[in-house]
C-alpha cells in the first residue's frame, strides 16, 4: 500500500529514506544534549555552517557522475580564500582606502575567477592529458594547500571588509523578520508554479501525470517545511547588546524587557539555496547537464555520438573551482579572517554529501537536491557532536564510518535495481 502511495506521488524512496535519517539524528541528538540541538539558535548556526559544504557538493555531483573525483575542493577553498583575505587586507586598501564598497564586490569576483581558473587548468590536465582524476586532484591537494602557506608565509589575515562578512552570516548577514517571510512567500508561489508548469508539460507531451490530490499534498508539505524554516530563523532573536546598539542607532527607546528583534534568514543560506536552484535547473534542463550524464553513463558511446567529452569535462571542473570560489567567501567571512586551516577535509565532506545524497560512485547517476540535503546530514552530525563534546578524531571516525556505509547501501541499491 505504501509502495504505491508512493509510486502514485513519484516520491524518490532514497530521499524519503535520508529525511527519515535527518530526522533521527536530529531528535536523537536533542535528547542527548538536552534539548540545546533543536533550538532556533543552534538550527540557524546549523544552517549557516552547512552554507559552504552544500554549495560544493553541487558541483561535485557533476564531478562524480562523469566517473571522477576532485580531492582538491577543500585546499582551492583555502588558497582563494586566502587570497581574497590578502586582498581586502593589503592591496585594496592601498588603493581603494579602507571599508570600500566596490572592496566586497572585487574580493567575491577575485573568488570566482581565481577559483573558476584552477578548476579549469586541472580539467585540462584530466581531459586533455588524460591524467586520471584522482592523480590530478590529489596532487591540487597538496599544491593549492601549500600556495595557500605561500600567500602570507603561514599568518593570518584579519578582520575582513565589512560588508563582506556579511557573506558569512552572523549579525551583517541576517536580512530580518520581513525579508524572510517576503522570501518564504515567494518559495512557495515558486513551488506551486513549478508543480503547475510539470504538471502542463506532461500533459501536453502525453506522459503520465501525478493526480492533482498528489501535487497538492506535495505542494502542502514543501510549502510547510519552507514555512517552518522561516519561523524557526524568525524565533532565534539578535544578541541584547547588538538589539540595543541598533535601537540606539534607530532612536528607538529600549524597554524594560528588551526588544526581540528575529536574526531571519542568513545571507549564506540564501546563497546555497540559490546555487541549489541554479545547479539543479543547470542539472535537468540544459544540453550540457545531458552530456555530462550520457559521459557518465558510457564515455565511449557518448564520445562517439559526437559529444565533445573532453571539453565537457573541463567545463565540470571549471564549474566545480567557480564553487569552491563561492564557498570560499561564506567561509571566509563567517571566520572574518583568512586562514591556512580553511577548507581542512572539506573534500571528505563534500563526497560524503553527493554520495549521500544519491550520486553514485559508479557515475551516471545523481541529484542536487540530494547532495544539499547530505551536506545537511553530515553538517548535523558533526554539530551534534560538538555539543556532546566528542573529540574532534572520533568525529573525523564517525564521518569516514558513515561515508563508507553510504557507498556500501549505493552498491546494495544498485545490484538490487538491476
Amino acid at each position: 500500500m505504501s509502495g504505491s502511495l508512493l509510486s502514485k506521488l513519484e516520491i524518490d524512496v532514497r530521499m524519503l529514506g535520508m529525511l527519515a535519517a535527518l530526522a533521527v539524528i536530529w531528535i536523537g541528538f536533542d535528547i542527548l544534549s538536552g534539548g540545546v540541538f533543536l533550538t532556533p539558535r543552534n538550527l540557524w548556526n546549523l544552517s549557516v555552517q552547512t552554507a559552504s559544504i552544500a554549495v560544493m557538493s553541487t558541483g561535485m555531483v557533476l564531478v562524480i557522475v562523469t566517473r571522477n573525483i576532485d580531492l582538491s575542493v577543500g585546499a582551492i577553498l583555502g588558497v582563494v580564500g586566502m587570497i581574497i583575505g590578502v586582498l581586502q587586507v593589503q592591496w585594496l586598501p592601498a588603493w581603494l582606502g579602507f571599508e570600500h564598497w566596490l572592496t566586497a564586490p572585487i574580493a567575491v569576483a577575485a573568488a570566482i575567477v581565481i577559483g573558476g581558473a584552477i578548476g579549469l587548468f586541472q580539467g585540462w590536465l584530466i581531459a586533455y592529458l588524460a591524467i586520471p582524476s584522482f592523480i590530478v586532484t590529489l596532487g591540487g591537494l597538496l599544491i593549492w594547500r601549500g600556495a595557500a602557506w605561500w600567500v602570507t608565509t603561514g599568518q593570518t589575515v584579519a578582520p575582513m571588509d565589512t560588508r563582506f562578512k556579511a557573506f558569512g552570516g552572523g549579525v551583517e548577514g541576517a536580512l530580518g523578520a520581513t525579508a524572510t517571510w517576503v522570501i518564504a512567500a515567494i518559495a512557495c508561489g515558486l513551488i506551486v508554479v513549478a508543480l503547475g508548469l510539470a504538471r502542463r508539460r506532461r500533459i501536453r507531451f502525453g506522459f503520465p501525470v501525478r493526480p492533482g490530490w498528489g501535487d497538492a499534498v506535495i505542494a502542502l508539505f514543501a510549502c510547510g517545511a519552507v514555512l517552518i524554516a522561516a519561523a524557526i530563523a524568525n524565533a532565534y532573536p539578535l544578541p541584547a547588546g547588538t538589539a540595543r546598539r541598533w535601537a540606539e542607532a534607530n532612536g528607538i527607546p529600549w524597554p524594560d524587557g528588551g526588544l526581540f528583534i528575529p536574526h531571519g534568514v542568513a545571507l549564506p543560506v540564501l546563497i546555497a539555496i540559490v546555487v541549489g536552484l541554479a545547479m539543479t535547473f543547470l542539472a535537468r534542463r540544459l544540453r550540457f547537464s545531458r552530456y555530462v550524464f550520457a559521459i557518465g553513463g558510457n564515455p565511449e558511446a557518448a564520445e562517439l555520438s559526437g559529444i565533445n567529452t573532453r571539453w565537457t569535462l573541463m567545463k565540470v571542473f571549471g564549474l566545480m573551482g567557480v564553487l569552491c570560489g563561492i564557498s570560499a567567501c561564506i567561509s571566509t567571512a563567517r571566520l572574518n579572517a583568512a586562514t591556512n586551516s580553511a577548507g581542512s577535509l572539506d573534500e571528505l565532506y563534500v563526497i560524503a554529501s553527493a554520495v549521500i545524497g544519491g550520486t553514485s560512485l559508479a557515475g551516471g547517476v545523481g541529484t542536487i537536491a540530494g547532495a544539499m540535503l547530505g551536506a545537511l546530514v553530515m553538517q548535523s552530525l558533526q554539530s551534534g557532536m560538538v555539543l556532546l563534546g566528542v573529540d574532534t578524531p572520533l568525529q573525523n571516525i564517525v564521518v569516514g564510518a558513515v561515508l563508507v556505509l553510504a557507498v556500501f547501501v549505493d552498491s546494495l541499491y544498485r545490484r538490487r535495481i538491476k
